[in-house]
């Protein structure tokens, strides 16, 4: 009766399903309260709360005695039943229901493995006066049973036991799923540990074996059932937490490249940051990309476009060092984190895996070629996602270099010049496509960046300024290269009234930069095809005013573009924005780039209608002069006009 028992209770063991959280629900386990329920006698108000014990005082004859220390070693033989509770062994009472409750508020407090084990050992010490506690975890490549054994003192030791030894009572355990007493521990391999007893118990998960739980007690002095079944219970434990990390692994696991992906990238970059900060080192972000990979894709199939990423893969993991890691950062390109590293060491070992990459040919492809971006904490920038665009900008410029000089080209964020149109198209197109769901906006990234630039030269502000302008041209499709086009006829006019070549390089930069303020205007409204609204046409109104106070007043070297930028819109007649300055109160140089900029503005085309003629937008020019525009300005730019270029 009492073996059919034990049988019904470890089929409800093995049936039962894994917790999704190994720590959560270990004390209120119903199998457990079951088990306690069967061995413990719950107290009832008629329960004497007296203790029986065999070997009482009380117990006045001789056959008496030798009644109940029979009856006291049979309940106690393995697979013999359960034993009345509580139990004194050595002097000391074990109390099943307490054990149970310590053992399991042991899981719910334990955040490891380790953790875990170390508080279940000193719960069986302090409940059970055991010796030591060990776990043996079997592990599937080596064929062996690991070892951790924890002493009463506090001390550990490490062992393993192959499973090939199979008159070691521990495999012999393991192999049989059945409970093995042992009056020594020669068997463990540990030198210099005190000899005891040792009852070792199976753990068993979903129908298997997955190790053994040792206890440093003489087993005739415990409920082995009871152990058994806790046992059981400390394997699903360990189960349900190597399920945890493979889920946690798999969550932060590119499954074609077995590298981390994006999610799991982001974490240990994060990670290796804060340490690199903390310990005040360099760390470098190396960002891959294959070269044609698109065409690839196109031409011969995502089969072999995934062949071609893999084989990367594989050669990047081959190559970097322990202390790297490596991540399919998007959708082809795969990106290294290398700690402790700056831009010459990132380069090098770049290099190297460049070279081995260019040694391995894939059949219809050919030699692996790839583009190489690196950006450096912390002289490239401390923020981890400027990082990681500052690279990807790198590699495209690597791309672009790559595909001229066919090889593959590695390049730093500090090789190149921000200003470039290459560099600054390629900063606007991740920042565009990719990151735009981070809060990163490409207009306060570039103004950031304006403002924040040592000016050389001249020619170095002249050069940053174009490319500002550009980018600001590009927000509207339909004004390309309108700021160029209106310095060019703002520059021609102030030559044609015969200013000084100082004040006409002024102008010319004035009006390069004379729509600036766009930038802070949203593209719904700029980019609006129909007449704008009341409130739209408010705010298409600021960008003069954002255009000086925010673009030109916190640069010292363009503070005098000032009057040019916020008074190009103001009439003569005092009815232009946004002040209302009437006549000579309009700086000369403002009405310079007013008269080009209108005349631009007529002869480019608008999606309500095609680009006037040249004679038709000097017409409106004359009809204007006096009132919106000044009259001697409109007469020698309409006397220049013809010979300046109309193409748009």
């Amino acid at each position: 009766m009492e073996n059919n028992k034990v049988e019904n209770n470890k089929k409800q063991t093995s049936k039962r399903s894994l917790s999704s959280n190994p720590l959560a629900g270990a004390a209120t386990n119903p199998i457990v309260d079951k088990i306690v329920k069967s061995v413990v006698p719950q107290k009832t108000e008629n329960t004497p709360k007296k203790i029986t014990n065999p070997f009482s005082e009380k117990t006045n004859s001789i056959v008496a005695k030798i009644n109940n220390f029979n009856t006291y070693r049979t309940n106690n033989r393995m697979y013999s039943g359960g034993l009345t509770n509580p139990v004194t062994t050595n002097d000391r009472i074990i109390n099943y229901a307490d054990l149970l409750q310590e053992l399991g508020e042991n899981f719910k407090e334990s955040n490891s493995l380790s953790e875990a084990f170390s508080s279940i050992n000193t719960t069986f010490n302090e409940k059970m006066d055991c010796n030591f506690t060990a776990f043996g975890v079997f592990h599937e490549k080596s064929k062996c049973i690991n070892l951790k054994l924890y002493t009463k003192r506090g001390e550990t030791y490490s062992s393993k036991i192959l499973l090939s030894d199979e008159n070691n009572p521990v495999i012999r355990c393991f192999k049989n799923s059945m409970p093995v007493s042992q009056d020594d521990i020669k068997f463990l391999n540990i030198p210099y540990m005190q000899n005891s007893c040792a009852l070792i118990l199976p753990m068993r998960s979903v129908n298997q074996s997955i190790g053994v739980l040792i206890l440093g007690k003489e087993s005739s002095n415990v409920n082995v059932n009871l152990l058994e079944l806790f046992a059981n219970y400390l394997a699903m434990f360990m189960h349900n937490v190597e399920l945890m990390a493979r889920t946690n692994k798999y969550a932060n696991t590119d499954t074609l490249t077995s590298l981390y992906n994006h999610r799991g990238f982001q974490e240990v970059l994060s990670s290796e940051l804060q340490k690199a900060e903390d310990n005040k080192t360099h760390l470098s972000v190396v960002m891959l990309d294959v070269n044609n990979i698109s065409k690839i894709n196109r031409e011969l199939g995502h089969a072999k476009g995934d062949e071609v990423i893999k084989l990367v893969a594989e050669k990047v993991k081959q190559n970097i060092r322990p202390s790297d890691s490596a991540g399919r950062y998007g959708g082809d390109e795969i990106a290294i984190i290398m700690p402790n590293t700056d831009t010459k060491e990132a380069k090098y070992l770049a290099e190297y895996i460049t070279y081995c990459l260019s040694c391995c040919f894939v059949d219809d492809v050919g030699p692996v070629k790839v583009a190489v971006g690196i950006s450096t904490f912390p002289e490239c920038t401390k923020d981890q996602e400027k990082l990681l665009i500052l690279a990807e900008q790198a590699m495209y410029i690597s791309q672009a270099k790559g595909y001229k000089e066919g090889m593959s080209a590695i390049i730093s964020s500090l090789d190149f010049n921000f200003w470039d149109d290459v560099a600054l198209n390629s900063f606007a197109e991740i920042l565009t496509k990719r990151h735009a769901q981070i809060g990163i906006n490409f207009e306060e990234e570039l103004l950031d960046k304006f403002n924040n630039e040592q000016i050389k030269s001249h020619n170095h502000l002249v050069e940053m300024a174009t490319s500002l302008a550009g980018a600001i041209d590009a927000k509207d499709p339909y004004t390309k290269d309108h700021s160029t086009s209106v310095s060019r006829y703002s520059e021609a006019l102030a030559r044609a009234v015969n200013l000084p070549e100082e004040e006409v390089e002024r102008i010319k930069l004035g009006a390069l930069l004379h729509d600036v303020g766009k930038i802070g205007i949203p593209e719904s409204v700029l980019k609006k095809p129909d007449k704008l609204l009341d409130d739209e046409w408010e705010i298409m109104k600021q960008h003069p005013v954002i255009g000086a106070e925010k673009v030109l007043e916190p640069n010292e070297a363009l503070r005098d573009l000032i009057p040019i930028v916020k008074y190009h819109h103001e009439r003569i007649d005092g009815k232009g924005y946004p002040e209302n300055l009437k006549g000579d109160k309009i700086p000369l140089a403002a009405r310079i780039v007013s008269v080009a900029d209108a005349y631009h503005a007529l002869i480019s085309d608008r999606p309500y209608r095609k680009g006037m003629p040249v004679e038709k937008a000097c017409e409106i020019l004359r009809m204007g002069a006096g009132t919106q525009w000044d009259a001697d300005l409109v007469r020698h730019f309409i006397s220049i006009a013809p010979s300046l270029s109309t193409s748009v």
